[in-house]
């Protein structure tokens, strides 16, 4: 069961999580991170690292935001891969536990 990347990531994109995955299944978009299904082995160790609680096994996604579940696929065949922490955005404060972030998301 893979790991998944909802809403609250999004405009926040804190990279904790990339430094800790052992198979690499996490890429970069502009203000978001998702990681890849396919690559993911479940292994738990980006969870607790990610400071916006916003990485969920996939039988526990949060009510309403199922549809990440095929967005992180989606996007993880068109995002580079990303394996080294960055800082997150600069208003990552600011957007971090805000709902409704969906519209927010940069391909």
């Amino acid at each position: 069961m893979p790991f998944v990347v909802v809403e609250n990531c999004i405009r926040c994109k804190y990279t904790d999580c990339v430094e800790v995955c052992p198979v690499d299944c996490f890429h970069e978009g502009p203000n978001f991170l998702v990681i890849d299904p396919d690559e993911c082995i479940d292994c738990t160790l980006c969870e607790p690292e990610c400071p916006a609680k916003a990485i969920y096994p996939e039988d526990d996604v949060p009510a309403g935001q199922e549809n990440f579940i095929a967005l992180n696929a989606e996007l993880a065949k068109e995002w580079p891969v990303i394996t080294t922490r960055k800082d997150p955005l600069p208003d990552a404060a600011e957007w971090d536990g805000r709902t409704g972030k969906l519209p927010e998301l940069k391909r």
